[in-house]
Order: C-alpha cells, then sequence, then structure tokens
C-alpha cells in the first residue's frame, strides 16, 4: 500500500509493507521523486545565442556544418585598475569584461529541493585547469556580483539547486592559446551526485558536458583593409614620419608615433611586433603578438597596446638563443589561396628559416609551435637565411587589386634589375648616375656601367636570384601560384664578411601597403631624362593595377641600417569578414 506525503512540496511517497492481517504496518519506507532534468547549455550551433540542449554540444567539428561553442582568450584590459592582462587574475572589474567571455547556461526542472544525498556539481578536468576561467553570477537581482568558480586552483563548483524550472548564468574565458602542448579544446562537465548512504562517498549518477574550442590568434594580410600605421620617432628619421603622415593621410587610416621615450631609441616597428585578432560569433577584437626580440620596443605592445578590446599575446623561448630571425619583419602571411587542392581562405604564415641542408638560423621553436598551433594559416617556412638580417619582408611581399579579389606576390628581383639595366645601356644611358642627390653614400660616382661590369657584383647577385628562386618554387608550390601571380621588383644585393646578402639600394620590395596606396623605398636608381628609371618601371608595373607608389626616402634613418620602409612601419588591419570555424585545417 502507498500514501502520499501529507506535507506541502514534500516530494515524496511512503510505502507500507502489512501483514496478512492488515493493521499497522508492520515496515514502511519513504521514496523521493527524484526526476530531475539537468543540462548545460552553450551557443553549439555558432549564432551567438545559447540554445537549450543541442545533441551535438558535447563535441566539435570543422566546417560551414560544424558545431561546437567558441572561446576568446581574454587577453585584452578593459580596466584601468588592472596591472595585466584580463586573464591573468580571477576577476570581473566591469560589464565590457564579460562581453569578451562566452556564456554557458545550466538549465535544471526538478524538485524544489534534492533529497539528502545529492548534489549537483560543475567541474573541469586537471588538464584543463590553466586553460579555463569560469565565473558565476551571484545575486542577478541585488548587488550582482561575479565569483570566480573554476579555472587555476579550482577543479568542481557545488551548484546551488533552486528546485523548479531555473537556469544559472555562467560566463567563460580562455586563458591560453592554442600551443604545440594543447590543441585548443576544452570541456566542462556537469553531474548530479548520489551518496547511497552516509558515509560512502558521492557517485555520479547523470552527467552532461559541453566542449569549446579556443579561437585563434590570426594575422592579416597587405589584401585587408589599414585601420592604424604605427612608426617610431628617432632622432633623425623626422622626415620620413613626415612623408609616412602624408601616405597615410592620403590612404584615410589613422597613424600613431611612438615616442622616443617609449621606443628608446629601437626604431624597427615591424621586427617587435605583429598585427592578428581572435573572433567568436559573439565578440571579436584585435590582438598584438610580441615577439621576443625585446629591444628597445619591449615595452611597447604591453604599455601602449594592450587595453579595452585590444588583446596581448606573446611566446619567449625559456634556452634557445634568439636570433634576427626572431624578428616579425620575419613573419607575414599571404592572402586567401587555394593549393594543391587544398583552400586556405585565411591565407598562410610565411617565416623564413634556414637552408634544408644547414644548421643555420631559425624562428626560435615556441613561436613556430604557437602559430602552427592556430591551425587556420598552416605555416610555410622560406629560406632566408642567406640575408644578413635574414627577414622574408626582404624578398617578397604582397599587394591587392583594388575591387578584386585577387593579389599579386612582389619579388625582390637583381635578375630583373640587370635586365634593366642593360636595357637602358643599349638605349645609350650607361653614364646614367645612381644615388645622385644623396650626400651620405659612398662619394665614388655610381654609373648603369659600373655596375654592369662589376664582375664580383655579378656573381653576388647570381648567388642572391638562385636563392630567391629556391623560394619562389616554394611559393608556387605552397600557395598555388603561376608565374602570372608574380611580379618582379629590381633589387641588387651585396655579400659581406659573414657571407650573407645586404641590399645594394633600398630594396623597393621592402614596401608598405595600405589598399592602393604604396610606399616604396626610394631605390635612388639611375637618372635618365629627369626620372629615376627604377621607380619609373615598378611604377609602369603598379598603374596597370590601379595602385599608385609614393617613394619615401629611407636611405639615412632606415637603408644604411640594413632596413627599410616596412621594417620601420607597422599596420593595424581589419578582420577578415570569413568565419574562421568555416574552414577545414
Amino acid at each position: 500500500m502507498t500514501q502520499p506525503s501529507t506535507e506541502a512540496n514534500d516530494n515524496k511517497v511512503t510505502v507500507g509493507y502489512y501483514g496478512e492481517n492488515g493493521g499497522h504496518p508492520i515496515d514502511q519506507a519513504g521514496i523521493f521523486l527524484t526526476g530531475v532534468a539537468i543540462s548545460l547549455d552553450v551557443d553549439a550551433d555558432r549564432d551567438g545565442v545559447v540554445e537549450k540542449n543541442n545533441p551535438r554540444k558535447g563535441t566539435w567539428t570543422w566546417g560551414p556544418d560544424g558545431q561546437g561553442a567558441i572561446l576568446l582568450v581574454n587577453c585584452d584590459k578593459e580596466s584601468f585598475f588592472s596591472i595585466a592582462e584580463d586573464c591573468q587574475d580571477e576577476k570581473v572589474y566591469c560589464k565590457e569584461d564579460l562581453e569578451d567571455m562566452s556564456r554557458m547556461v545550466l538549465r535544471t526542472r526538478g524538485p524544489d529541493r534534492l533529497p539528502p544525498g545529492y548534489e549537483m556539481v560543475l567541474y573541469i578536468p586537471m588538464s584543463d585547469s590553466d586553460k579555463i576561467g569560469v565565473f558565476y553570477l551571484q545575486n542577478p537581482f541585488f548587488g550582482q556580483r561575479y565569483i570566480h568558480v573554476l579555472g587555476r586552483r579550482k577543479l568542481y563548483h557545488v551548484v546551488k539547486y533552486t528546485g523548479g524550472s531555473a537556469e544559472l548564468e555562467f560566463f567563460v574565458e580562455g586563458l591560453r592559446f592554442p600551443d604545440d602542448s594543447f590543441s585548443g579544446l576544452v570541456t566542462v562537465h556537469v553531474s548530479l551526485l548520489e551518496a547511497l548512504a552516509e558515509g560512502i562517498p558521492q557517485t555520479p549518477i547523470f552527467t552532461d558536458s559541453v566542449v569549446f574550442r579556443v579561437a585563434p590568434w590570426i594575422m592579416t594580410p597587405n589584401t585587408l583593409p589599414p585601420v592604424n600605421v604605427f612608426v617610431c620617432s628617432v632622432k633623425d628619421n623626422h622626415l620620413f614620419v613626415k612623408e609616412i603622415k602624408s601616405l597615410v593621410s592620403k590612404a584615410g587610416c589613422q597613424m600613431k608615433v611612438c615616442s622616443r621615450y617609449m621606443n628608446r631609441g629601437d626604431r624597427w616597428m615591424q621586427d617587435e611586433i605583429e598585427f592578428g585578432y581572435i573572433h567568436a560569433p559573439h565578440k571579436g577584437f584585435p590582438v598584438v603578438l610580441d615577439s621576443p626580440r625585446n629591444g628597445g620596443l619591449q615595452d611597447f605592445a604591453v604599455k601602449e597596446i594592450l587595453g579595452p578590446d585590444f588583446g596581448y599575446v606573446t611566446r619567449e623561448p625559456l634556452f634557445e638563443e634568439v636570433t634576427s630571425l626572431d624578428s616579425f619583419g620575419n613573419l607575414e602571411v599571404s592572402p586567401p589561396v587555394t593549393a594543391n587542392g587544398k583552400e586556405y581562405p585565411l591565407g598562410r604564415i610565411l617565416i623564413g628559416s634556414s637552408f634544408p641542408t644547414s644548421a643555420g638560423r631559425r624562428m626560435t621553436k615556441v613561436v613556430r609551435d604557437f602559430l602552427c598551433a592556430q591551425q587556420v594559416q598552416s605555416p610555410v617556412e622560406l629560406y632566408s637565411d642567406w640575408l644578413t638580417v635574414g627577414h622574408v619582408d626582404e624578398f617578397v611581399t604582397f599587394v591587392p587589386i583594388p575591387g578584386k579579389k585577387q593579389f599579386r606576390m612582389l619579388m625582390a628581383s637583381p635578375s630583373a634589375c640587370y635586365q634593366l639595366f642593360r636595357q637602358k645601356q643599349k638605349e645609350g644611358h650607361g653614364e646614367a648616375i645612381m644615388f645622385k642627390g644623396y650626400t651620405g653614400t659612398d662619394t665614388k660616382r655610381v654609373t648603369i656601367n659600373k655596375v654592369l661590369s662589376n664582375e664580383i657584383m655579378v656573381q653576388e647577385n647570381q648567388y642572391v636570384q638562385r636563392c630567391i628562386d629556391w623560394n619562389r618554387d616554394i611559393l608556387k608550390k605552397e600557395l598555388g601560384l603561376q608565374e602570372k601571380h608574380i611580379l618582379d621588383i629590381p633589387a641588387l644585393f651585396r655579400i659581406d664578411k659573414q657571407g650573407k646578402a645586404i641590399a645594394y639600394f633600398p630594396n623597393m620590395v621592402n614596401m608598405i601597403v595600405l589598399a592602393r596606396d604604396l610606399g616604396v623605398p626610394k631605390p635612388y636608381g639611375p637618372i635618365i631624362e629627369a626620372e629615376c628609371c627604377l621607380e619609373e618601371y615598378v611604377t609602369s608595373l603598379m598603374d596597370p593595377l590601379g595602385l599608385m607608389c609614393t617613394f619615401i626616402d629611407d636611405i639615412s634613418s632606415y637603408h644604411n641600417q640594413l632596413g627599410e620602409v616596412h621594417c620601420g612601419t607597422n599596420v593595424q588591419r581589419k578582420a577578415f569578414a570569413y568565419k574562421w570555424w568555416h574552414a577545414l585545417p
């Protein structure tokens, strides 16, 4: 015989056991009606809304039809009171900080209270404790407080069961980017625990799980619109900064000058940082990657760029020696390409390295591992150790074709330079003078005839051309390019005492690209009929594409110190419209 409880809101029935003669029950027991619906929910379909109990919320798949929630590393700094990135602490200073996080909702439906011995626990694996942080909204109606409940030392959180139908809101932040030891996937579980008897440990009788992928750091190629141009002010580059300012004004973007106090004499803005971004369905913001070179600009990214909705990340080696190849002039990215039947909708990262058969310089492993682990811009290693500085931006860059989803790859070319000079010699301009108007160079008179008759220089540039051609073949294969996609930019090099190459005249391929406006190093080439034939040649290549060349004098302030316009500037660009989770790595 069963008898319902007479107490209000008491979710149990009493079962009585009677003998043959009826009367009082021989024994009785209470049975609790403990039917509880529990669902841990996230934005698994990536539309910006946390849907109810998506059946694929516990897995993560790539592609346009993929499923699984996305998490941003909370690497910006929303509050003036913070001393580091928001992911470095366990506090929420403002509502803007919450906007960087992904919502997670625990939905429950059941009796007003759980029976004795039952409780709900939210938890993460030990392996994810340094990769994810979870906050809970306490007192949603009166004096809101966001309590840090999971992450770092906190592996579990006992959830207060409120009875009836309830939704408990949590906010989830990423603490680490994907890396060689971290795939980017993290898991959060909720379990209903039951203790069979007093003194016996609880065991889970139901578990629900959700999976997040931490959004990758994504580089932006020259084909994306510029937002901000960064340049350093040093004691000898006033005219250079003035010319860059004029170019930036023409391009319609903004310019930010790093003061001498901040840069401490370090003019190489491109080498110190690389701009990128992170993106989730609910939010996205730019993130600067700080290089391990740590020159005079080493504090610039943290002190001047990190802030509200502008994140920061860095990778530094523990034991490896940092070389010139660790500077980010040696880190570029192509526009979107298709190669060998595979699409790269966000382009491919390019890094310079040593010749495969030599034990030369390479970019440090922690940076290479970081770039590879992002998965969506599969890196290509090129051969750049033949250069004194050793950066890929010394021999390759990309320019957009305005109004079209197309681009051209520009490559430095001694062959193109010799071909042009021989043509001019045949036309009777062999005595045309180089470096005219520049008083700081070698006082010897340099003409086309002298350059063409210098056999040592010819041999040196044959070697350089072979090095560039090696990279040309790699780039054609790995980016799916044909010769019609490549334009050769005249350049000459000299070999130093260590057997490495340096640019003989300002290297025009090392340019700044601001949409249709190009800031090209002024080459001080042979003057023919009052025109520099090198400037004239490059302009003739760019004009048909709808691109405008502005030749910037960098010979004293940058070229003579083994750099050019691109080395001394940096560009923050708009993010891709393409959603990275639609890719198929």
